[in-house]
């Protein structure tokens, strides 16, 4: 087994595996017989015009099915998204994502400043995000110990997210050019699926680089970064509660 595939599914194992989407520009009657191995079943397809992206959500997927499609995800031929726990979960993620109707595919002066304002804010919290390069914005990953409930960790990023909002208010920004989701969202879990790192983006057809303090690094520096947040970064649920009480006692 690549130790990438075993890494990827340490990191994102608090995430249920039995079901996947999957993005790819394959299409077929042939590739559906190969997607739909081992007794996995297919949800729902989005079949894009020629030369756009596919996308099929899959479920009563293998621990077999699973690593051949992260097989493939680190191969840069089809793309992974994971979906969130019902209930509870020991994962959660801001997605920002630039806001502009023109062109949503740059990276505005608005994100580089929510993305340290957000990390900063998280750090000082005792909660270190992992922040991964995605198109027009970034994901930043908050990996747990165990799983809270999606409620708690739902209010939890809207105050953190609020608190970053008024710092970029504060230096003279518009919050309303940056498009902010939280994930687990309890309104959306089985709807709403995020990409998982280590594949190309796929627009822009970029890896998802990891952003550290320096800026952005390359490809195997983000996989050793990745490692390093698994083993390192991961926060204790005293830690998150203390986190969490500190915002209700302040916000």
């Amino acid at each position: 087994m690549d130790s990438r595939v075993t890494l990827l599914k340490e990191f994102y194992g608090g995430l249920p595996a039995d079901r996947v989407k999957v993005e790819t520009y394959e299409h077929g009657f042939p590739f559906l017989d190969q997607l739909l191995m081992s007794g996995v079943a297919l949800e729902y397809g989005e079949i894009a015009a020629a030369g756009l992206l596919h996308k099929f959500k899959l479920s009563g997927v293998t621990e077999e099915a699973m690593d051949a499609l992260l097989l493939s995800h680190i191969g840069k031929t089809r793309n992974v998204c994971l979906y969130f726990g019902e209930k509870v979960n020991s994962l959660f993620c801001y997605n920002l994502d630039n806001n502009h109707k023109t062109n949503n595919t740059e990276l505005i002066p608005e994100m580089q400043c929510t993305v340290t304002l957000l990390r900063d804010i998280l750090i000082g919290l005792g909660c270190e995000p992992l922040v991964i390069a995605s198109g027009r914005g970034y994901h930043l990953w908050c990996r747990l110990e165990a799983p809270v409930d999606n409620q708690q960790l739902y209010e939890f990023m809207l105050r953190t997210m609020a608190r970053a909002f008024l710092g970029l208010h504060q230096q003279g920004y518009d919050h309303n050019k940056i498009k902010a989701n939280f994930y687990p969202d309890p309104r959306a879990h089985n709807t709403v699926s995020l990409r998982l790192f280590g594949s190309d983006h796929a627009k822009n057809k970029v890896f998802s680089r990891i952003l550290s303090r320096d800026g952005l690094l390359d490809e195997d520096a983000s996989w050793n970064a990745f490692e390093h947040h698994l083993r390192e970064k991961t926060i204790s649920i005293v830690a998150f509660h203390d986190a969490y009480a500190s915002l209700l006692a302040s916000i």
